[in-house]
Parts: structure tokens; sequence; C-alpha cells
């Protein structure tokens, strides 16, 4: 019996369609699914803990050996929606940022805006712990990920898209998370997930039924909001990131 390949997933409402696919595809005995949130599946594949991920981009730099994988990733061309800065002042008279520490490339994203597009210089404060929201008051503002962004959307005065400032500051997409593998891996295996991936692309209707959500319309968040194609445009603005992150280096991570 064959080693199966490790896969690290993450339990997001914008990674459901590939995880639609997976499961619905053959490919799915091939694998061992690991689920967890995307700084953790980030340094499991740095450890070798998993064999491909879809990890978060800011991660590359400090991969000895990466691969890219898939033809698709998690990327937007314009409001991304679940990953913002929220805060209960205009963003100029902010003076603190809580940072969420389930995501490098959204943290990383946020001080490189900060810095560049919004032209401030707050203090930044890491926060480990699962609750900080109840944090975001007066002049303390947070960024928050992922389906809990959804939930400080209804909560919030302010909201700052980071995809949608992104896109303002470079007119070009962005990629948050890609799927990459810390080794090579059989082609045979590459063509089947990637067809695993496009097949629940394929079938959106299906992952909105069974997930039902109250909090945002999820036929509209992965049709317009979630960009999945990992296409030329997304490249260039992965590739404009890695820069900025690389010029930034040591403040921004």
């Amino acid at each position: 019996m064959r080693n199966k390949i490790s896969v690290g997933i993450i339990d997001y409402l914008n990674v459901k369609p590939f995880l639609y696919g997976i499961k619905h595809s053959s490919v799915i005995n091939d694998i061992k699914l690991v689920e967890t949130f995307p700084s953790k599946l980030a340094q499991m594949l740095l450890t070798g803990e998993v064999d491909l991920g879809i990890v978060p981009v800011a991660i590359i730099p400090e991969m000895k050996e990466y691969y890219m994988v898939s033809d698709y990733c998690i990327g937007c061309n314009g409001p991304v929606a679940t990953v913002c800065l929220f805060s209960e002042v205009p963003i100029n008279r902010v003076e603190t940022v809580l940072l969420d520490y389930q995501s490098k490339t959204s943290v990383a994203l946020a001080k490189i805006l900060l810095e560049k597009y919004w032209k401030i210089s707050p203090v930044f404060e890491d926060v480990k712990e699962e609750e900080f929201r109840h944090r975001i008051t007066s002049t303390t503002a947070g960024v928050v990920i992922g389906d809990r962004a959804f939930e400080q959307r209804k909560k919030s005065t302010y909201i700052y898209d980071l995809g949608e400032a992104w896109k303002d500051f470079t007119g070009l997409p962005f990629v948050f998370a890609a799927w990459i593998s810390n080794k090579p891996l059989p082609d045979g295996f590459i063509h089947a997930f990637n067809e695993a991936n496009a097949f629940g692309l394929m079938h959106i209707d299906e992952v909105v039924q069974e997930n039902p959500y109250k909090l945002f319309d999820l036929k509209q968040y992965y049709k317009y909001n979630v960009s999945y194609v990992f296409d030329d445009n997304k490249k260039a603005g992965l590739d404009a990131f890695l820069l900025l992150l690389k010029k930034a280096k040591p403040q921004v991570i």
C-alpha cells in the first residue's frame, strides 16, 4: 500500500469549494486530510508535518524548497469581505492595531497597507487568544480574517477591506493562500488534484446548500468576492506582494 500524501486544509468557508471537490473525487483515496487554521498550517508545511497545503503565501520566503501545485488559489480582485481592518474610528485616528494570529499573509498585508497606502504608523499588537474582537473599541482597531470577519462586519462602525485597499494601491489582484508543497509530487496526483479543485468550483450551488449561512450571501461571496483562478494577473499580484514583503523586513514579520 503506497503512502498517502498529507494535505493540509483550513476550515474556512472560502475553502469549502476545494474541500467539496476533493471529497467528491477519487483523489481523496490518495491523501490524508489535515484541518487547522492558516498560520498553524503554514508552520506544519515548513516543518514537514504535511506535504501540501492551502497556505498563506507570506511563508514562501521562509521555504527552502516549494512548489506551486494547483491552478487555483484563495485570492481576490477587489473587496474580499473576509480579510478586513475593523475599527470604531476613521483609519487616520487609529492608534493601535490588533493582529489576528490566524494568518501571516493578512497581517503582513495589513502592515504594508497601513504604512504605504493609509500612511499611518499605529502600534501593532500580536494577539494569541481566540476571542480578541471585544477589544476593537475606541482608537484600537483589529485585523480579523475568515468566518469571524463575517460576524465582525455586523458589529464594527468602520470596515476597511484589505483586498479592496490592495487593488486600489497596486491595481493588481491579491493572493492570500495557494496550494504549495514542500517537495515534488507525482504528475498524476497534481493533475487529479487540480481537477478536483475545478470540480468543486463548478458546483458552487451544492457547496452553498451544504453550508447554510445567515450572515452573508455565500453565493455572492464565492462568485464575486473570492477569486479562485491562479492566473497571470494573480501571479503578478503575488510577485508585487512578495517584493514589498522583502523590502519591509524585519518590520513586517
